[in-house]
């Protein structure tokens, strides 16, 4: 005898607990565990994390841990780093997620896993999924982060599209969100 799979709603999911570290996104109400990320991504992300630090509230920055409810599927995202607003540390929340019941955060980032072409799922999630994804919530600044390609891309949410634009080698990163932002592509990309 076989079983269908019970379909969660999103409110199930955000109770589900299945006792262990691991991260979720729910696709038509299925579980779908999120990969590791690879050394060199973290190291990125939270090198930025702590350079993001030193501008807002520490507790507003958020590596990896951080869940964005979303349009689509999957329901749910988990960036690389999410600098949130002050208005999210005063929901109480069993887990750390943004619903879309919130203000999107101020601030996500993604840095993209090794990639073969831009026909290679790690290429297409953050370029063209996470990035239609994110557009429609209105988080107003999204990055891309691509090790490979050696570039950071700030898109900023201009009348509900994204307009991106790319920093490579030591052009200093320009951010809407947080213009007094002294950091370079080249220091991002090699974050030591």
């Amino acid at each position: 005898m076989t079983y269908a799979p019970v379909k969660l709603t999103f409110e199930q999911y955000l109770e589900y607990d299945d006792g262990t570290d691991n991260r979720y996104e729910l696709f038509d109400g299925e579980l779908v565990p999120v990969p590791s990320e690879t050394d060199n991504n973290d190291w990125i992300a939270v090198w930025l994390m702590y350079k993001l630090a030193q501008l807002v509230n520490p507790r507003l920055v958020r590596c990896h841990t951080c869940e964005l409810q979303v349009m689509g599927n999957p329901q749910n995202r988990y960036p690389d780093l999410v600098v949130r607003r002050e208005e999210h540390l005063s929901r109480p929340n069993k887990r750390l997620t943004i619903t879309l019941d919130m203000a999107p955060p101020q601030l996500v980032v993604e840095v993209v896993s090794p990639y073969r072409s831009q026909k290679d799922e790690n290429y297409k999630r953050d370029y063209i999924e996470k990035r239609k994804q994110y557009e429609e919530r209105g988080i107003p600044e999204y990055w891309i982060v691509d090790p490979q390609a050696r570039v950071v891309i700030v898109q900023l949410l201009v009348n509900g599209s994204y307009q991106a634009t790319e920093f490579s080698g030591n052009q200093r990163i320009v951010s809407r969100t947080f213009p007094e932002l002294e950091l370079t592509a080249a220091q991002v990309l090699q974050a030591r």
